[in-house]
């Protein structure tokens, strides 16, 4: 059985996909106080990552490890919004999945501060 949702190719697939993720974005940053917090924070580190990376490599991955963080943030909501829609009665397993998801924004963000911090102790310090 085919799902009559996955018939569109080509442009029109690529246009409506792009609306959907912008529709995504936009509930996430209205609806939810963490993504909205992690978005201004990105506001502030992305554009210093570009004056802090030295080279590509380094400015890689200080934008990505602020980009990582938004998308786990996503991925997390996502979980919750689906946990939620089944059922808001107290579960084992709902809760398992949203600690599970709380977990990975955890790490994604201390990643993302070492990543920062090993940068600016690398400048500060005067290293290459």
């Amino acid at each position: 059985m085919t799902n009559p949702h996955k018939g569109r190719t080509g442009l029109d697939r690529m246009m409506r996909a792009t609306r959907y993720s912008m529709d995504g974005l936009r509930m996430a940053y209205l609806g939810e106080q963490a993504f909205r917090q992690e978005v201004w924070l990105a506001a502030v580190l992305l554009p210093l990552g570009l004056w802090l990376g030295r080279t590509w490599v380094e400015t890689a991955l200080l934008l990505g490890s602020v980009l990582l963080v938004l998308i786990v943030e996503l991925l997390n909501s996502g979980i919750e919004a689906a946990i939620d829609r089944v059922s808001l009665e107290l579960h084992d397993l709902s809760k398992r999945a949203k600690d599970l998801a709380s977990a990975a924004v955890f790490l994604s963000l201390v990643l993302c501060a070492m990543v920062w911090l090993m940068a600016l102790w690398q400048r500060l310090a005067g290293g290459s």
